[in-house]
């Protein structure tokens, strides 16, 4: 099954998120941040939406910076995904 978001909306697979903090200490599970960086899967076609003209600015496998608790959560064929607006987004990482 594969999910294809309407309008101004962009699936993402979040990355995972840190196991050990940069001076070495191992993290346990309810320690972790959520992930912020995540890799764009599929992209909206735009268009007008709430009577606004929508540009689609992201593509696929673009590497981007959300929004700490936006989306929606989803799980397709056992994978974890978040399905956002465009502009929940915040940038896009290079």
């Amino acid at each position: 099954m594969t999910i294809k978001p309407l309008a101004d909306r962009v699936v993402l697979k979040m990355t995972e998120a840190e196991e050990t903090t940069k001076g070495g200490i191992i993290l346990a599970g309810n320690a972790k941040e959520k992930p912020q960086i995540a890799e764009v899967i599929a992209v909206g076609p735009g268009g007008v939406v709430e009577g606004k003209e929508i540009v689609m600015t992201v593509k696929v496998g673009d590497k981007v910076l959300t929004s700490k608790y936006s989306g929606t959560e989803v799980k397709c064929d056992g994978q974890e995904y978040v399905i956002v607006k465009q502009s929940d987004i915040l940038a896009i990482v290079e």
